[in-house]
């Protein structure tokens, strides 16, 4: 009888001490030391600004091209709340022609890209949103090009922007949605046409503008393309 106990007993501390050691670590064993394997750290998801940083494009993506901040020498307003329009539909056309955000965005990133002694520039905005909001500032876009074709005119601290018209312009598919208008301006008595595209992706906008700001500087007519290439290249990097 006494050896039936005694068994017993060592059975059942042997099941208690498995029990134990289960309970205790949480981690699976290491099927090489048998020790406990490490719980893997959480990963915290990018905050909408890191997520863009690593969106826009880099010179490698857009070989020949420099990828830099946007100088404040050219600012034309720290905010959209700091712009006021003679036609407040306009406010989106506005924003995207001086590289301000769109809507009610999480966050926005701009970039300026050029090439050597060139005086065409081009921007490249992105700006990120919770569900639904991009989707939203496209929509008030759609809008401002259908109802601004006359001009507009937007001032801030950084000066007056009046464009004469705006048109619809035919741009390539891409992402989601995408469209793209020009505007032309009269400076000094000569003009000026800026061309814009904006591409959604999901619940990311890309806006993209060209100028060429040493023509309207020194007077002399100007309509600034957008290299496609640049464009196309983003918007790989988008998807």
């Amino acid at each position: 009888m006494k050896r039936v106990v005694m068994l017993a007993a060592s059975a059942f501390s042997a099941l208690s001490l498995t029990a134990l050691t289960a309970c205790g670590t949480g981690a699976e064993p290491d099927g090489t030391t048998g020790e406990p394997r490490p719980s893997a750290p959480v990963t915290k998801p990018p905050t909408p600004a890191e997520r863009l940083a690593g969106l826009m494009v880099t010179p490698a993506d857009v070989d020949g091209l420099s990828v830099e901040p946007p100088s404040d020498d050219f600012l034309f307003a720290e905010s959209p709340e700091e712009v006021t329009l003679d036609q407040q539909v306009c406010a989106p056309l506005a924003h995207a022609t001086n590289q301000l955000p769109l809507g009610d965005p999480q966050a926005d990133l701009t970039r300026v890209l050029s090439k050597g002694p060139t005086t065409t520039h081009t921007y490249i905005t992105l700006t990120a949103y919770a569900a639904g909001g991009a989707q939203a500032a496209v929509n008030e876009m759609k809008k401002a090009v259908d109802s601004c074709g006359d001009g507009f005119t937007a001032k801030a601290s950084g000066g007056t922007s009046s464009y004469d018209t705006v048109t619809a312009e035919e741009v390539a598919p891409a992402g989601d949605e995408s469209l793209g208008f020009e505007a032309a301006m009269t400076f000094r008595g000569v003009t000026h046409t800026h061309h814009t595209e904006v591409v959604r992706h999901g619940d990311v906008i890309g806006v993209y503008f060209a100028v060429d700001g040493m023509a309207i500087a020194n007077a002399r007519p100007s309509d600034a393309k957008l290299p496609q290439a640049a464009v196309k290249a983003q918007n790989a990097r988008l998807k």
